[in-house]
This record gives structure tokens, sequence and C-alpha cells, in this order.
């Protein structure tokens, strides 16, 4: 079966590869180069896959390199019960090695179905980077794969926030999104359209960011996401493409947002 497929773990040598590379790069330098991942391969160069940590309290799974997983162009993410380190959960993300500034970011992706989960694609920079906190984000909460919510903060304070519509929902199959970043506004698209746009240059991130794809869980932020319920089998977010476009430039991809943009 597909998920059964995409499931499979990466051999060690992959791992220890991939120990390499990120000690060997600047999480935050930024380059402003376009490209268009197909995941017909993992690109060791472009991405990192966090392991062995969580990102606070409120997170109830620790990130881990085992739930990343690549199979016939499809890269997969996924969150199950697997105790590790101070959690019993155990969770996926992947990030950019490097950040990136204004153009257009896309994604196309599908999400699997869960209360208490949320399944992201987004980009941020923060004082990790020695950066104030901005970010752009898409997050589905899985509780409701009708609807994806959309947002940025600006200097740690959250701006621009809303929640659109996702027709047929995240998880009946792959949806592509995208959000438009330029210097005086923001614009998000889902499967084509726009759904949501941001004009206020006061309100819009201004620092380059890196690219961010991640599936987790939580049992204290209820009100946001609801009541976690353990899913008794693994839950997936899955990746088909991910694509950055420098402003200005040509479409890469005939799918690609870019090509109908004014």
């Amino acid at each position: 079966m597909f998920h059964q497929a995409v499931a499979r773990f990466f051999k060690s040598s992959f791992f220890a590869a991939l120990a390499a590379v990120a000690s060997a790069v600047d999480a935050g330098a930024q380059t402003n180069v376009s490209f268009v991942d197909d995941f017909n391969r993992f690109d060791l160069g472009r991405w990192y896959v966090a392991d062995g940590w969580a990102n606070g309290d409120w997170q109830n799974c620790t990130w881990s390199k085992r739930q990343i997983a690549l199979s016939e162009g499809v890269l997969s993410l996924s969150f199950e019960k697997r105790p590790y380190g101070l959690r019993n959960y155990v969770c996926g993300e992947i990030q950019t090695h490097h950040s990136f500034h204004y153009g257009t970011y896309e994604a196309r992706m599908k999400t699997d179905t869960g209360s208490g989960i949320n399944a992201a694609f987004f980009t941020y920079i923060g004082p990790v980077h020695n950066k104030p906190h901005d970010e752009i984000d898409f997050e589905v909460l899985t509780k409701d794969t009708s609807t994806v919510s959309v947002n940025t903060y600006v200097s740690g304070q959250p701006k621009n926030g809303g929640v659109v519509p996702v027709e047929g929902g995240t998880d009946a199959g792959f949806n592509d999104y995208a959000f438009v970043w330029e210097p005086d506004r923001l614009r998000w698209y889902v499967n084509g359209e726009l759904m949501h746009e941001a004009e206020n240059t006061a309100e819009l991130p201004t620092n380059a960011q890196k690219i961010y794809f991640s599936i987790w869980g939580t049992e204290t932020l209820n009100d946001w996401m609801g009541p976690f319920e353990d899913p008794g089998r693994k839950l997936f977010l899955y990746l088909d493409r991910v694509a950055f476009t420098v402003l200005g430039e040509e479409c890469q991809f005939p799918e690609s947002i870019v090509c109908t943009l004014d």
C-alpha cells in the first residue's frame, strides 16, 4: 500500500551523510537561488532533518530522523507512538540549510487526519539564528481538514492571521499551496486561487527565512489544535514537490503559480 511504501526508513548510510552535511552548512546563511525539488532523491545539500529534541513543553513528540521516508518521488513525514527521549511519541521535521528572501514559495502536499496534530509548511528565522522571529505559515490543524490556517510573525508578534477553505479537504488528495512574498505585500494561494492577502508594510516580515515542513502533536494547546487523541496508527504528511522562485524570475515548471501572476 502507498502508506507502507513511503514509510520505509532510509539506510544508515543516509543518516551518516546527513550528520556530516548538517555540521558543514551554516544554518543561517542566506541564498537567493531558485529551485524545484521533486523528491526524486533526498538532497542532503538542501535539507536538514531534525532529530533528538522537541521545540517546547507544548510538543508531545520528539523529532526523529526515522520519521522521514522517500518512495517513488514522494517524501513523507510521520507521527506515531514510539518513546524517544522524554516523550512517548515521535514526529518529523525537515528544514532548509539556507534561508531565502522575497519570492514565491510553493508546496504540493497531502495531510492525514487527527485531533491535536499540526501539519505545516512555513518559513521561519529567529533568535536561534541571531535574528528576530519572522515567520510565514500554512498550518493544517488536522482536526479539520477542510481548512488551512495562514499567518505571519513579525519580530515575534502574530500578524495577518486567517483561516481559508481547501476544497475537497487537505487529506483527500494533493493540493498546491503557495505564498508570494514581496516587500509591500504577501499573498497566499491554494490550488492557484488567491485566498488571503496582507499589504500593510509595517506588518510584513522583512528577514530572510528558512523553509520548514513538519508534523507534530500537542496535549496542551487544545483550544487551538483540538484535544489530542492517540491515533493508534502512524499519521503522515506527504510532499510531492517544493519550489522557491526568486522575485522577478520566470516560472520554473508549468504548474507553478508564478506562470499566472501579473
